[in-house]
């Protein structure tokens, strides 16, 4: 005991704590308790002439009974200690559901340290993160969550009250009487009682890392038994660190399609279980994904020294190395042109099997890209909008919803619809940009995975296809999917190198900054002859069909028994070959949609243009600066160039836009950085 603390217990009676005596008392961190005493609700004592804070026993009970209550109710006997679930035997489980609680349980049998399951898209996350802790977790269960999407799926497996309630669907538990009970931390309407009734608690990392001193203090170290992590590769970062030292003896286990990050951070925690991409497609627990990329016999460059040159094929793919030569094909209405084409052919092809409405689901480069994509569709004859997040949630929510009727052919998404969103009808996935990494590229392609018909894996509802360029290079990233799939490690470790290519209109910081449509060059002409075609059940590889022949086709019958091997590659190799002899044609477009859909581009790019100017010029969209250029009411900057950039390309197309041509409104599009220097060299001059 200090002399102060002497002194005070002397003067009051009372047995004083200092501050990281008094926090530790609680069950908080320091710094809470400081914040409680700047803000009046716990005011500590203070000494005259000394800076230390000292804390009376006596105040703080208070402040420890919710911790003790919680601590008290953390003794009591766990309902997955004693609930009779029925997983590792339940047939109406999927393989990886009863497989991955196997390993698990074997794993914490003799081992505390985290665990990894890497599970494909679609293939039972949600049911294996249901079941898990029973018969393995002896207290709480923390589910933490990447986004509200996926939260909301968990929590409705999780309630007993629920139709959507896991155990009750899949038979895993019969009596519900004593729970299990879940809690989900949300907002204000949450408080730590719901926590300390319930087994399971379910939040969203964003609600526990930027509320941290709202809920964690709250939580004893050995609140929670088990933390099952959704979609583990975000856990590296620090807030999800930040959560999982709160809870140092906590049994750890993350789940994943991709166990690995593209910023060069490994998962931590072994490989417990993998179910692999091959066998999820031969179980029919996704869709069969095939790759198809739009292969140019030549391609025409014009380059800012105004030198046109025709590129073969081959030097496509020598070239597309290159992020510039990347960008431009990303970039250019022809090359996408054919983008749109190939996708709209695919999906076509899919309704007319069954008549489902299938649909596309398309990745642009940024918000400008997404509405001239969307407008390419949108003359090709298909429905289609463009989903981002400038967008308010009323707006997002309206463009979902005509995705979930069928009143949309096509959904185009700036790094939107990511982990969580299921939408079985998105089977064809139309990339209009480079991935440099892998992960991003299996999350997006994971949009089109989900099976429409359940188990049925020749389906012809459960294919699904992405088409892309070849000079986007994403070709590459196909191919370590694939090999990704066989085991191969030693591309694992290369991979994780180097952030995705950023192509959004924004910076990290979530500032506006501005992008010239063409960077220099431009793709002004391309032929197209043919696509490249790759399944992703490569009949050539014996891996693949050994995993084929494994299937069991009926109750102690497995393919193999029946077939051979040789005899299955070669039906498989005639399946592909039918698949491959697909000549690709240009969608027939009328020329009142064609100047229709040039005139709708020309004037959505004239507004991403006119905010290149003000960035060139260092001026704020909202200022006044440029009023006194432009005749009528006050505008802000914004208006003014937009109206002087209206202006230079009106005199572009003859002085009337509605009345131009195609080829005006699609020249005038081609030349619209031009035009926007030379506004704003001329508002240079008179500034």
């Amino acid at each position: 005991m200090t002399g102060d603390e002497r002194e005070l217990k002397l003067e009051f009676g009372h047995e004083f704590l200092r501050v990281a005596a008094a926090a530790e008392y609680v069950g908080v961190s320091p710094q809470t308790l400081r914040r409680w005493d700047r803000d009046g609700r716990l005011p500590a004592v203070k000494r005259p002439g000394s800076s230390h804070r000292f804390y009376r026993e006596a105040d703080l009970e208070e402040f420890r009974l919710e911790y003790r209550r919680a601590q008290d109710a953390s003794g009591k006997v766990s309902v997955f200690a004693t609930a009779n679930a029925d997983i590792e035997a339940n047939e109406l489980l999927r393989e990886p559901q009863r497989e991955a609680h196997r390993a698990v349980r074997e794993h914490f049998a003799s081992s505390n340290e985290p665990g990894i399951l890497q599970i494909p898209v679609g293939c039972g996350k949600t049911g294996i993160i249901s079941t898990l802790p029973f018969g393995i977790a002896e207290g709480r269960v923390l589910v933490i969550t990447p986004n509200l999407t996926i939260r909301k799926g968990v929590q409705d497996a999780l309630d007993i009250t629920s139709r959507e309630c896991f155990w009750a669907k899949t038979r895993v538990l019969s009596d519900f009487t004593a729970g299990p009970w879940t809690a989900v931390l949300d907002g204000p309407a949450a408080n730590v009682h719901d926590a300390i009734e319930s087994d399971f608690v379910v939040t969203n990392v964003q609600q526990l890392a930027s509320r941290a001193d709202r809920w964690l203090p709250k939580f004893p170290q050995d609140f929670f038994d088990m933390i099952l992590v959704d979609e583990g590769h975000h856990a590296p970062a620090e807030s999800w660190q930040k959560v999982l030292r709160r809870f140092p003896h906590a049994k750890v286990v993350s789940l994943t399609a991709t166990p690995f990050r593209a910023d060069d951070k490994q998962m931590h925690g072994q490989l417990l279980y993998k179910f692999s991409f091959t066998k999820a497609m031969v179980q029919g627990y996704i869709k069969q994904i095939h790759s198809r990329n739009v292969a140019p016999a030549e391609l025409y460059f014009t380059y800012s020294d105004d030198k046109s040159v025709k590129h073969t094929l081959d030097e496509v793919l020598e070239l597309r190395e290159e992020a510039w030569f990347r960008r431009g094909v990303a970039l250019s209405p022809e090359c996408n042109r054919h983008i749109v084409e190939a996708s709209i052919q695919q999906c076509d092809a899919m309704r007319a099997q069954t008549g489902v409405k299938h649909q596309v689901i398309a990745a642009a480069c940024s918000v400008d890209h997404a509405r001239q994509v969307a407008a390419l569709y949108e003359e090709c004859g298909y429905d289609a909008a463009e989903i981002h997040s400038d967008m308010d949630e009323d707006e997002q929510e309206a463009v979902l919803e005509r995705l979930r009727t069928g009143t949309l052919d096509c959904i185009v998404q700036v790094q939107m619809l990511g982990e969580g969103f299921d939408h079985p009808r998105l089977s064809v996935g139309a990339i209009f940009r480079p991935f440099r990494s892998l992960a991003p590229y299996i999350q997006f392609v994971g949009r089109v995975m989900r099976v429409v018909q359940q188990n049925k894996p020749e389906h012809p509802d459960n294919q699904g296809t992405v088409v892309s360029h070849v000079g986007l290079n994403n070709d590459g990233r196909w191919s370590e999917f694939r090999e990704l799939d066989l085991e191969d490690q030693e591309l694992i470790h290369g991979w994780v190198v180097g952030e995705d290519i950023n192509l959004d209109p924004t910076e990290p910081t979530g500032e506006p900054h501005s992008r010239r449509f063409d960077g220099g060059m431009l793709v002004n002409d391309e032929i197209l002859t043919s696509f490249i075609d790759q399944a992703y059940l490569d009949p050539s590889d014996d891996r693949v069909l050994e995993e084929m022949l494994a299937k069991e086709v009926a109750p102690g019958l497995k393919l193999g028994d029946i077939v051979l091997l040789d005899q299955l590659r070669a039906a498989l190799l005639e399946q592909q070959a039918a698949r491959a002899a697909y000549v690709p044609t240009a969608i027939p477009v009328s020329p009142q949609r064609r100047r229709q859909s040039a005139r709708k581009r020309l004037n959505q790019r004239a507004g991403a243009v006119a905010n290149r100017v003000l960035d060139e010029l260092h001026l704020p969209r909202q200022g006044r600066q440029l009023v006194k250029l432009v005749k009528g009411p006050m505008a802000p900057n914004s208006q003014v160039v937009i109206r002087l950039l209206n202006k230079a390309i009106s005199a572009e197309v003859n002085d009337d836009r509605g009345e131009a041509s195609a080829d005006d409104l699609e020249r005038a599009y081609k030349k619209l950085d031009a035009i926007a220097d030379e506004v704003r060299d001329d508002i240079a001059k008179k500034l």
